[in-house]
């Protein structure tokens, strides 16, 4: 059990807040990623089918489509054996891919997955309170 007081303390406010705090970053580093580094991503993807799709058509829809891009350009670089066994991504692009750029989706989504896996946290500890 967690004792009440613990519950009305800053510390718990903090605690509580972390992941909505951590995912309005991952959002700005997603929207940094999008207008400074998306170029680059599409262009050592080249190759892939999903880029040359839907990249044009994502790219007309401004921040939006900027964002969406990078998740799914991040899903595909990081983990990319779905999108290579469906034929989406080429195998040589992902090998090609700048490891700069690598590093910084594996950031990103480490972001993502940190606030989620915090916000489970948060939850279970609000609901055996």
């Amino acid at each position: 059990m967690i004792p009440e007081e613990l519950w009305k303390s800053w510390l718990a406010f903090w605690f509580m807040a972390g992941p909505t705090l951590l995912g309005f970053s991952s959002f700005l580093f997603c929207l940094y990623l999008s207008r400074r580094h998306l170029n680059a991503m599409m262009q050592a993807l080249n190759n892939s089918r999903y880029i040359h799709l839907w990249g044009p058509a994502w790219r007309r829809r401004g921040w939006v489509g900027g964002i969406i891009l990078i998740v799914k350009i991040a899903g595909m670089v990081v983990f990319p054996r779905a999108n290579i066994l469906s034929g989406n991504v080429d195998p040589t692009d992902i090998e090609n891919f700048p490891p700069r750029l690598k590093r910084l989706l594996t950031v990103f989504l480490a972001i993502v997955y940190a606030s989620l896996v915090w916000a489970v946290v948060v939850y279970l500890l609000m609901k055996f309170k």
